[in-house]
């Protein structure tokens, strides 16, 4: 759980309304209908099936408007400017303390969000938001590394290593087929963790350090990419990706259906991930916050909560959703992680602003330095 541009806006026209059961939520009436004609959705691509929403339309008798955005930091940054009209925001947990610091949210109403009852216990009540005032988790995804085995493997290099996106040594063997994330909160989170520290690490000496493996590697990589780098995964490309779980099992697939040569795989690393988890939210100025709480409501039932799993391969809080998960994904670690897997992730967290300060500043310089 994302490639995409804020300026992307993908219009899904209604569908013809056919019989469909309302007896989990109340049927609109005509005013309501008329009322909350649209629903303006602001999220990371890949994070929504189109299928998805159409059963939405259907349901409701509205339209939904889908705006992207490419990194936590980008949505941050427009809607710190001012952007307005969103009803629906599905911000990386790391990011809702942010939001909620600028006044961007209102608190959600539980009583009409009657399927939040479905979420896994563990992954509610967070520091980034206590007694999940203004959130609700819907998918997580994990940042690992994507890679195109057949290559991979002819080489002997080790994917479940940090090391192939951060070693020189290991990158002299596969330079210009690396691409990393445009996104200094995770990038940096992975060299850290690379080092041997947290991904979420306020020590300046460490961030040093970090920054010191990513200016070492940089010559060795083809581009940071979060807008392409599936298609170029997909095609053959590059090789390695470091990038989100879901992003690799749809670059996984693609290439699959396409009948490539090749297979894409995906790996943890043996020394710890970053798990980033996603979350709805209404924005504080949203024009039709009650069908925005009828939406959040509808994504949290398990069959469609259970289809973000099974079409874009996110991970799944929804403990009510794992009865209609296709086996085969649930036994994914990179979807579904197990005990042993779940040791060495680490959910990425809201950092301090001093240190806020410090990771963009020294992102911005190595930018700069390209």
């Amino acid at each position: 759980m994302k490639p995409g541009s804020i300026s992307r806006i993908v219009k899904a026209t209604c569908l013809l309304v056919v019989g469909v059961s309302f007896a989990l939520l109340p049927r609109c009436t005509a005013a309501e209908t008329r009322a909350l004609a649209e629903l303006n959705v602001f999220n990371w691509n890949n994070s929504l099936s189109q299928d998805t929403i159409e059963q939405f339309q259907a349901e409701c008798h509205c339209k939904v408007n889908l705006s992207y955005y490419g990194s936590m930091e980008e949505a941050l940054a427009k809607l710190a400017g001012g952007a307005r009209g969103f009803d629906v925001i599905g911000p990386s947990n790391y990011g809702i303390p942010a939001l909620v610091r600028l006044g961007a949210l209102q608190p959600l109403n539980k009583a009409a969000i009657p399927n939040a009852a479905n979420i896994e216990p563990a992954y509610l009540d967070t520091p980034q938001d206590p007694h999940n005032v203004f959130s609700l988790p819907y998918d997580f995804t994990i940042t690992l590394i994507g890679y195109n085995e057949a290559r991979i493997r002819e080489l002997g290099l080790d994917p479940t290593s940090w090391s192939l996106v951060f070693d020189p040594k290991v990158l002299s063997k596969i330079r210009g087929k690396v691409t990393v994330l445009d996104d200094p909160r995770e990038v940096i989170a992975a060299a850290l963790r690379y080092k041997g520290y947290s991904a979420n690490s306020t020590s300046a000496a460490q961030l040093s350090e970090a920054i010191e493996a990513i200016r070492q590697a940089m010559p060795y990589w083809a581009a940071f990419n979060s807008q392409s780098y599936i298609r170029e995964l997909t095609v053959g490309n590059i090789w390695v990706a470091l990038g989100y779980s879901n992003d690799i099992f749809q670059a996984k697939t693609d290439a699959l259906n396409a009948k490539r040569p090749f297979s894409i795989k995906e790996a943890l690393q043996k020394e710890g991930n970053g798990m980033t988890g996603d979350s709805f939210v209404i924005s504080r100025t949203a024009p039709h916050p009650e069908l925005a709480h009828r939406f959040i409501n509808f994504m949290l039932q398990p069959k469609i909560a259970a289809q973000l799993t099974n079409t874009l391969g996110s991970g799944n809080p929804n403990r009510a959703a794992h009865a209609y998960i296709r086996a085969e994904l649930l036994s994914d670690p990179a979807i579904n992680p197990g005990p042993e897997e779940r040791k060495r992730l680490e959910q990425l967290t809201d950092l301090d602003s001093q240190t806020r300060r410090a990771w963009n500043r020294a992102w911005t310089e190595l930018k700069m330095g390209q």
